[in-house]
């Protein structure tokens, strides 16, 4: 099984939105039982509150629910647990290595690095644009399930 964990700085825009996407794709792809995906925040700020909004009406109007989802922060133990830690940007890496200490099996990456344009995804906390958000978003994760169909999964 496959465990992959995204992450962004609350918790409750970018990484959960990463983390629906990907259960959906991979759904489609009846490969459920191949995976294991959740998502995490690098900071305590969200702790405990709900998808946010923005994300959750995006999803939505793509049959995806985050029903059940509220933040919970990365711990280091998720070094272990996790095969792949997939961060929405460069601040987020710093964060996570802040947690982890080091990263000596090459775990951790950023989500748009699976796509044909490597950056960071833009937080829509900030610029309020989920609809450019969802649509980085959704390309990393094609691009993530691509790579690992062929590489991991044969």
């Amino acid at each position: 099984m496959i465990k992959i964990l995204f992450v962004c700085l609350g918790n409750i825009c970018r990484s959960p939105m990463a983390e629906f996407v990907m259960k959906d794709l991979v759904h489609k792809k009846g490969l459920d039982d191949c995976f294991y995906i959740a998502s995490a925040a690098t900071s305590t700020e969200e702790y405990g509150n709900p998808v946010h909004p923005g994300t959750r009406n995006k999803l939505r109007r793509y049959g995806i629910s985050t029903e059940g989802k509220y933040a919970v922060t990365m711990r280091r133990g998720d070094y272990d647990k996790y095969d792949y830690i997939i961060a929405m940007e460069q601040y987020n890496i710093r964060g996570i290595m802040r947690i982890i200490g080091s990263d000596p099996d090459h775990k951790v990456h950023l989500l748009l690095d699976y796509t044909d344009r490597p950056g960071d995804i833009a937080d829509p906390w900030y610029t309020g644009n989920f609809d450019k958000t969802y649509d980085d978003i959704l390309e990393g994760c094609q691009g993530l399930l691509q790579v690992l169909c062929r590489d991991v999964l044969g």
